[in-house]
């Protein structure tokens, strides 16, 4: 099983590496203003907010579903060869594509934390980095016109949707036990760790969505941007392979430093935009930014609730989906505005997401 969940990592994050690199770059070649890509690219985070809520009123989480989002998933990445030379068109193949990632992942991230654990989690994931930085390697070699990225995501989304459906079917962790069934998850009670956690991501529409235009915009080449993509995709590679000892740890406090951390990241890809050394060390913080920061957020999750995959549902919906359909939206109005203040508005976003974790933490049970 561990082979298989590292090869589905591998070919999921080259998806997504396709995704948030090339596509914004293509999509603003293509005439789209910076604004209308953020609202391109806020969709599938939308989708992926609306669909946890589903799950609560009678859509269950079983593997036919997750058979139907891999068909979603696969057929949308078809759509984007039809799609390119319409805003509309392009923003419901999105919409497709996220249906199919927001359901499939989650079901994979609770196969993995039960049958490998949070220990031996990082150093299966770390093959969806590899994935990530071996794309953006490659295909800034070829990216000779947009049918070449295409081709990229159908490739990976046809292999991704393979492996998983081979998981799924071989797996007993596709069938969730009777006492795991109930819904605990009570988002208002808990709404300090939702709101921070949502926070954390919102600051990452920036980065995501923008960070290749950005550092392009300001002289920066396209080569050396990728080169900072993979440069902090390295550093996220060997944190996950060493995390397992900080995740034996205070997973709140974790969770508190990380989001710190990436206001410090932030801040500096404002204050120094055209400064190589810096970038590449902001870039190493994307270790802890992403790689510990997610590690600890599921692991917490998964052993703060008894609804183990409807907990990690609404971790994607809610972090990855509200927090990034509102970060994609709010940094393309902000760049297309403000194009200077983008990181520091999205510094200031990952300060209060620490702060609201912090309140958090001092009025609830730390999970070791």
């Amino acid at each position: 099983m561990s082979i298989l969940l590292s090869i589905f990592y591998f070919f999921y994050f080259a998806i997504i590496g396709v995704y948030i690199i090339f596509l914004p770059k293509i999509l603003s070649l293509s005439g789209y203003s910076a604004s209308e890509i953020g609202i391109i690219f806020a969709a599938g985070p939308l989708v992926r907010f609306v669909l946890p809520f589903f799950f609560t009123r009678g859509l269950k989480l079983d593997f036919r579903t997750f058979k139907i989002a891999l068909g979603f998933m696969f057929f949308s990445s078809i759509s984007f060869y039809f799609s390119l030379d319409n805003f509309y068109k392009i923003l419901f193949s999105n919409i497709g594509l996220g249906i199919g990632l927001s359901i499939v992942l989650p079901f994979i991230e609770v196969i993995s934390l039960s049958t490998i654990g949070k220990e031996r989690y990082g150093k299966i994931r770390l093959f969806g980095s590899v994935g990530f930085v071996l794309v953006a390697l490659v295909l800034v070699k070829f990216l000779s016109s947009a049918a070449v990225a295409l081709n990229y995501l159908l490739i990976l989304t046809f292999l991704t949707a393979t492996v998983a459906f081979v998981i799924g079917k071989n797996t007993v962790a596709t069938k969730q036990k009777k006492k795991e069934i109930k819904n605990d998850i009570n988002l208002i009670k808990d709404y300090k760790l939702w709101i921070g956690l949502t926070l954390m991501q919102v600051s990452f529409g920036a980065f995501y969505n923008f960070f290749t235009i950005y550092e392009t915009d300001y002289g920066v080449s396209l080569d050396m941007t990728i080169y900072l993509w993979s440069f902090g995709v390295g550093a996220e590679i060997i944190m996950l392979f060493s995390q397992a000892r900080f995740l034996r740890g205070n997973l709140l406090l974790i969770l508190q430093i990380t989001t710190f951390v990436t206001s410090i990241r932030w801040f500096l890809l404002f204050l120094f935009p055209q400064n190589l050394t810096i970038l590449f060390l902001s870039q190493t913080l994307h270790a802890l930014s992403f790689a510990l920061f997610h590690s600890a957020a599921i692991s917490y999750l998964y052993h703060l609730y008894k609804h183990k995959s409807l907990a990690q549902q609404f971790f994607s919906g809610i972090t990855y989906g509200l927090g990034g359909f509102v970060g994609a939206l709010y940094a393309g109005y902000i760049y297309e505005l403000y194009p200077t203040y983008l990181f520091l508005s999205a510094s200031f976003i990952a300060l209060l997401a620490s702060m609201f974790l912090y309140l958090f933490s001092r009025k609830n049970k730390i999970i070791y």
